[in-house]
């Protein structure tokens, strides 16, 4: 007579549990490396075409999903950072230089003349992060301008791809409290949103205050805050499931206050019961309630809108970009890298 063998049974449970509900294998792989160059700006516009942006004036371009790339130093800028970049196609492309002065500058042959289509040389002038969406309708954001209480965020706006930039006027622009800003860490503070068919441009803050911009007042975000090294870094939207990450970049390590959710439009904001494992620049929406975050001590992943995350990698990165198709995501950060992460 056989006699059941129920541990076994336990283990094969176990096991099957485990197979249904981890998470595919991730891979991430090491593209290049572009001397000491740090990269905050990545745009992947799709079909294999992927830009990135940084320190030293520094323009990287590949156009076979990051095989070979093609690396250009902007002429006349060598010693700007650009810290945002928005590519339309392998020839068109807008980079961001934060201050002194503050620029922008759009190409329409794959980098190798640029045109300067903004700049503005007022003393403290810092931009932070620009956002378009798919019709060619931008928004940049900078660090308020001013003393408070009267200190107000930059804004300027394109409709044309960035061709031509205006400011937004100074009254419709968000007042900061003192100290208050943005972080340039990764071009992803500033995001597209929608709201009973209005495109707005919800934006973040860190600092002593922590706040998420929608269209006019901040409101408070249950993120770490008080120090000139905390608070929001970036937003994510998809639909109604809004994720902002952040923390404090000086303490990389420490997950508590480093990011919120909200599944209402951005109007309720909701603490993860399991945080990204470490201070996070960077956050972006793959695939149904699919999202990823990257900073300097590495990369998590959400399944399910935001409220748990899983550590997938502990290497570095700034900024992390998704075409919209496949299953390829672009990552970028310090040392020149560059990485596609295969999920």
């Amino acid at each position: 007579m056989s006699t059941f063998n129920y541990a076994r049974l336990a283990s094969c449970l176990l096991m099957f549990v485990f197979a249904t509900f981890r998470l595919p294998a991730q891979k991430i792989s090491f593209l290049d490396a572009h001397a000491s160059t740090s990269f905050r700006g990545l745009s992947a516009p799709g079909a294999g075409v992927v830009w990135v942006s940084g320190s030293s004036g520094t323009i990287g371009r590949s156009t076979d999903a990051g095989l070979h790339w093609t690396w250009i130093t902007v002429p006349g800028f060598e010693k700007h950072d650009f810290r945002d970049i928005q590519a339309f196609d392998s020839n068109t492309a807008v980079i961001m230089g934060i201050d002194t002065p503050a620029v922008i500058l759009r190409t329409t042959d794959g980098g190798w003349h640029w045109n300067v289509v903004f700049r503005d040389d007022t003393p403290g002038m810092f931009l932070d992060a620009m956002e378009f969406d798919p019709n060619g309708a931008g928004m940049v954001v900078g660090d308020p301008m001013g003393k408070a209480p009267q200190a107000r965020f930059y804004m300027a706006y394109t409709q044309d791809t960035g061709k031509t930039w205006a400011p937004v006027a100074l009254a419709n622009r968000p007042l900061a409290d003192s100290g208050e800003g943005c972080f340039a860490s990764s071009g992803t503070n500033i995001t597209e949103g929608h709201s009973t068919n209005i495109v707005f441009h919800p934006f973040v803050s860190g600092g002593p205050r922590s706040r998420v911009f929608r269209i006019d007042e901040g409101e408070p975000l249950p993120l770490i805050q008080g120090a000139t090294t905390t608070g929001a870094n970036s937003i994510g939207i998809e639909g109604d499931n809004w994720v902002v990450v952040g923390g404090d970049f000086s303490h990389d390590t420490i997950s508590a206050g480093n990011c919120a959710y909200s599944l209402d439009n951005g109007y309720h904001w909701l603490v993860p019961h399991t945080p990204p494992h470490g201070y996070r620049s960077c956050v972006l929406h793959l695939w149904d309630k699919t999202w990823l975050c990257c900073g300097t001590s590495g990369v998590d992943i959400s399944t399910d809108g935001g409220d748990h995350w899983t550590l997938i990698s502990t290497e570095s990165f700034h900024v992390a970009n998704y075409p919209g198709s496949g299953r390829t995501v672009f990552l970028a950060g310090g040392k020149g890298r560059v990485a596609k992460l295969v999920l």
